[in-house]
């Protein structure tokens, strides 16, 4: 198969906005690879190189725009001698590594049509990666293989390797999906909580056999124990143990042999406050133990598996038991997240009360009956905060002017199409932000930067943006219809990828 195949395939999927459309086109051509294709070619269109660590090879924009070589004629490269020469890359290191770095890219680019250029480039920069792709993808593979797409999800979220997923499926089928299982030392992706409008809607929606639980203002975690060996993941999956030996230590105390452990952590000031959510994120992964004085405590709100026991199919109230028996000495009952079990309207009130009291965001309310469904946003889980938060994309941000001159401050805001394509814009907003805020801005965003017109920079979707809002309009203004109300700045996630953004959907239920 030819690089030029998937490069075909990966512009029919952007020229239609039906994920339908999509998923068949990418299906075609996952029928048509051979089995050593199938790898490269679905992650290529799912957004990045299958060498990539978090989504990049260490190859920068400006390195890829210095090669720049006259495009070939005709294509000729194939997908195997691209996947060939991204692995010879991502393996380079040591004293020359750039220079031979650039050498092997160099030569690649030069053997690739213009289209096939483009497609490299924006490969290779990360601008493919738009998130939302990977649930086209599974729809496609699922296509392909002639199996249910939740056995491909399933097999998905249990591997955390959509490449190797597919080509599963389409060598064996049902038999091989199914025979992915949680591995203790390889995390799954975590469930996730949808935005809940209050307390009472939540409560009304998910009955009483609820847990209403603190929402705090951390940092997500997964934890797995395997004796003495612990390896602690983010939200995104991207390995941190080696930054955070505290909470090393406390999970390697735990009374068990192995344990998969889901939770929060954040940084707490003396009087047990959270501290800013900048000092957990400025501490969170980073290379030394304690990080001025920062040490981070974790909480821990599920239990996946324990002592070759799985409980992910498991309902919660069941793996509830199974931590509160895990976390049950006076040792270790301050690792477990506080929150009471079949509240009433009273006692749930009073949760949210306490969270907030003690310094938190809010609460979740979690259905006691419902598996754990990983990597999904359903309605399982619900997070209530008393000021509505939305996290979106940064799609760029325009020079200010009076005394915000020289600095980049009014963004564009957009929301995650839920079927893959570009984000949807929702709105602009320069309120909520600090002059440090604006430095940091105008000094970050010319890396994203997808062009630079004389107003601002047009970025390419990357940065995540938490935002508060007053709710949502209607608007022929947007594209999606739909337009935010007061939207003001609280922070940027940098432990989201684009892929967490709330979808235009998310945002069009919000107008009742």
């Amino acid at each position: 198969m030819l690089l030029a195949d998937v490069v075909t395939a990966s512009g029919a999927v952007a020229a239609t906005r039906a994920r339908t459309a999509k998923a068949a086109a990418i299906a075609e051509l996952l029928r048509r690879a051979d089995a050593g294709e199938v790898e490269p070619a679905t992650a290529w269109l799912a957004g990045e190189p299958r060498q990539a660590r978090d989504g990049r090879l260490g190859v920068g924009w400006r390195t890829l725009s210095r090669l720049a070589p006259p495009p070939a004629d005709e294509p000729s490269l194939t997908v195997a001698a691209v996947d060939g020469a991204l692995t010879e890359v991502a393996g380079i290191s040591g004293t020359g590594s750039a220079a031979r770095r650039e050498a092997v890219l160099g030569g690649l680019l030069a053997a690739a049509t213009a289209d096939e250029q483009r497609f490299l480039v924006r490969l290779l920069t990360g601008e493919l990666r738009q998130g939302a792709l990977e649930g086209v993808v599974v729809d496609a593979v699922a296509v392909a293989a002639e199996v249910p797409a939740a056995a491909v999800r399933r097999a998905f979220m249990l591997s955390g390797r959509l490449p190797e997923t597919a080509a599963a499926a389409l060598t064996g089928g049902a038999p091989a999906l199914a025979a992915v299982r949680l591995q203790v030392g390889r995390p799954v992706q975590p469930m996730l909580a949808s935005p809940g409008s209050s307390l009472d809607a939540a409560l009304a929606a998910l009955g009483a056999d609820v847990t209403v639980e603190f929402k705090l203002d951390g940092a997500r975690i997964q934890v797995h124990k395997d004796g003495d060996d612990v390896r602690v993941w983010t939200r995104t999956l991207r390995e941190v143990t080696d930054g955070v030996p505290e909470l090393v230590e406390r999970v390697r105390a735990l009374p068990c042999r192995a344990a998969v452990l889901d939770g929060e952590t954040l940084a707490l000031d003396d009087d047990g406050r959270p501290r800013a959510f900048q000092d957990t994120m400025s501490r969170f992964g980073s290379a030394g133990a304690d990080d001025a004085g920062v040490l981070l405590s974790p909480f821990f709100f599920d239990l996946l598996h324990v002592d070759g026991r799985d409980l992910l199919d498991e309902p919660l109230r069941v793996r509830l038991d199974a931590l509160a028996g895990l976390l049950a000495d006076d040792e270790h009952a301050a690792l477990r997240m506080p929150g009471v079990r079949n509240p009433s309207a009273e006692q749930a009130a009073g949760v949210l009360a306490d969270a907030l009291a003690a310094g938190h965001e809010g609460v979740v309310v979690k259905e006691l009956g419902a598996p754990y469904a990983a990597g999904r946003r359903g309605k399982a889980w619900q997070k209530v905060k008393p000021v509505h938060t939305l996290d979106l994309v940064v799609l760029g941000a325009e020079w200010g002017y009076g005394r915000r001159t020289g600095t980049l401050s009014n963004i564009h805001l957009g929301a995650r199409d839920p079927d893959g394509g570009e984000p949807v814009m929702v709105g602009k907003t320069f309120k909520g932000m600090t002059d440090e805020l604006l430095a940091w801005q105008t000094a970050t965003f010319p890396g994203h930067a997808r062009e630079s017109p004389p107003w601002g920079v047009v970025l390419r979707p990357e940065l995540v943006v938490e935002i508060a809002v007053d709710g949502v309009q209607r608007s022929p203004r947007y594209p999606g219809g739909v337009a935010l109300r007061f939207a003001r700045v609280l922070r940027y996630r940098p432990d989201k990828t684009p892929a967490e953004a709330d979808t235009i959907d998310a945002l069009r239920a919000l107008l009742g």
